[in-house]
């Protein structure tokens, strides 16, 4: 399988997160291009963290382009097998699950501030993140998306 921005899914599922962002938010994250391939590396890129995850019970992440993987200090096939709660502490989960129900009502939350962590531990505070609802090209929910550019390592 491979693990890339390249990857079909990966090209499909980038444009799910940008069409979905300019649905709620009636703006682009990035400058689109005529070139989905483009757009796909444009994002995986970003100097900003974007991630996903899907709509399982425990949903578990599905991208997370290069600012995050850094962050997370992961590579792509165990970031996207890992449910995205054990991206906070566990006495911070719970917080973090009723912010992504209030973004789902809404179809997104601006505004999130919390304390997230790496796989090595290292804690790091996340400002201004936006939340929103993935839809896939019929409108059907295909599960949330963060992002955020500010963050700040925590000791």
């Amino acid at each position: 399988m491979l693990y890339s921005w390249k990857a079909p899914a990966v090209i499909y599922h980038t444009r799910c997160l940008l069409d979905s962002y300019r649905h709620w938010f009636s703006q682009d994250l990035l400058a689109p291009s005529p070139d989905p391939e483009t757009d796909a590396y444009q994002l995986f890129f970003a100097p900003f963290v974007v991630l996903s995850h899907g709509t399982e019970a425990d949903p578990i992440l599905n991208y997370g382009n290069q600012t995050a993987l850094n962050l997370w200090e992961m590579a792509w096939p165990d970031f996207t097998q890992m449910p995205s709660r054990l991206t906070a502490e566990p006495d911070l989960r719970e917080v973090r699950s009723q912010l992504l129900a209030t973004a789902a009502q809404q179809g997104y939350l601006t505004g999130y501030e919390g304390v997230r962590i790496s796989k090595t531990g290292q804690r790091f505070f996340i400002q201004n993140a936006t939340i929103w609802r993935v839809l896939d090209d019929e409108g059907n929910l295909c599960g949330q998306a963060a992002t955020f550019e500010n963050w700040e390592p925590l000791t």
